[in-house]
């Protein structure tokens, strides 16, 4: 594979936006040979691909959602190792805190994936506070990163690999031969847009046209005092609610009436309450769900308070100290995923609810695969 140390103002590939679905775009066009270049307006990733849980939930997605997910799990273990970044093979825990979660639970544990725990084998790999919880289970194919370290890793790995960054640098205009920039037209046999809910500032048109919008959210990061360490990534009763692993059961169904009459309040917040942690032990907690055009800026003290009052019922801690706040937005759409070409050449990519990290590069790698099935012609060593 050649290495390009030379800035041109050509490429094989140009994809916009250095997210972690850009990324994956780039890692699949750099592996077939391509020439690469990379354009975002940031000076480094700042958008959703850091501001997450570093959760890789591949066992709780469904149908399309499953076949990405699985692929990038494949990808994110081999970008571990080759990249040098911690990631660990951890699955997921489930916390039951009442009969209904646990029907839930035991109705997935059926389709395989998915292994039931009793409290005493939950509390032993959890510090959960003595009934606090009447079971759960575990996800056993699901990952966990430090995003903001992974992120940074993947950009220096592209780079050893000749993969061209052109950060610092806004995009005004895109077609599928060309991509126009505040630092000159780069000429391309093939263009990936991958900006998330930014893309209504690049194509409107389209962001109206499929029903794109954003979701900001919610998260903190806090150091507390607990006997033990969390072996894993914990979703909670308000996260089967969430994912489309659960949300076709009639037990789901039943619960989240129950969960919304009991608590309207964090009904409300559109909670999923559920903890991550890092190696250096703090924990992230999270996260609440607001869904706009243009979400406002101001984070309500609310959700917070709810995020410290249900970590402190649920688990062991003798004390606890907030370390970091912050808003996340990533794209939300009326499907999944926005997978369009609205000319040819032109590939516009998202993930359009909260799985970009889970099936970010699986998305990016069926991107590329499929385009370069679909003409061969553009494919290294092709006629262009």
């Amino acid at each position: 594979m050649s290495r390009h140390s030379v800035a041109s103002d050509t490429a094989d590939l140009v994809v916009v936006g250095a997210g972690i679905v850009g990324l994956g775009a780039a890692y699949a066009a750099v592996r077939r040979g391509l020439r690469v270049i990379v354009v975002d307006r940031t000076a480094s990733p700042v958008g959703a691909t850091i501001r997450n849980f570093g959760h890789l939930c591949i066992g709780a997605q469904t149908g399309l959602a499953r076949d990405f997910a699985d692929t990038a799990r494949e990808t994110w273990l081999r970008l571990s190792t080759d990249a040098g970044f911690w990631l660990r093979e951890s699955g997921t825990l489930i916390a039951a805190s009442r009969i209904d979660e646990l029907a839930v639970l035991e109705r997935a544990s059926v389709d395989g994936g998915v292994r039931m725990l009793t409290a005493g084998e939950l509390r032993h790999r959890a510090p959960l506070r003595a009934g606090a919880v009447v079971g759960g289970a575990h996800i056993e194919s699901d990952l966990q990163t430090d995003p903001r370290e992974a992120v940074g890793a993947i950009v220096r790995h592209l780079t050893a690999l000749g993969v061209e960054f052109r950060f610092r640098t806004a995009v005004t205009a895109v077609s599928g031969i060309r991509v126009e920039t505040t630092r000159g037209a780069i000429d391309a046999g093939r263009v990936v847009v991958a900006i998330g809910h930014d893309i209504d500032q690049l194509l409107p048109d389209l962001a109206e046209q499929v029903g794109v919008i954003r979701c900001a959210l919610d998260m903190m990061r806090v150091s507390a005092t607990m006997p033990r360490a969390l072996e894993a990534p914990l979703l909670t009763g308000w996260s089967l609610l969430r994912y489309g692993r659960f949300g076709g059961y009639a037990e789901t169904a039943a619960l989240r009436e129950r969960m919304h009459a009991e608590r309207p309040d964090l009904a409300a917040l559109d909670l999923n309450q559920m903890y991550t942690q890092l190696p250096d032990g703090t924990l992230i907690l999270g996260d609440s769900h607001r869904r706009a055009i243009q979400p406002g800026p101001f984070q309500p003290e609310a959700a917070f308070d709810a995020f410290l009052e249900e970590a402190r019922a649920l688990f062991e801690m003798d004390s606890i100290r907030v370390i970091e706040r912050w808003q996340g937005v990533y794209a939300s759409g009326p499907d999944e995923f926005l997978i369009e070409e609205p000319e040819p050449g032109l590939h516009v990519i998202a993930a359009t609810t909260g799985i970009g990290m889970t099936c970010g590069l699986g998305l990016a790698e069926h991107t590329l695969r499929t385009a370069i099935e679909r003409a061969p012609q553009l494919a290294p060593g092709g006629e262009s």
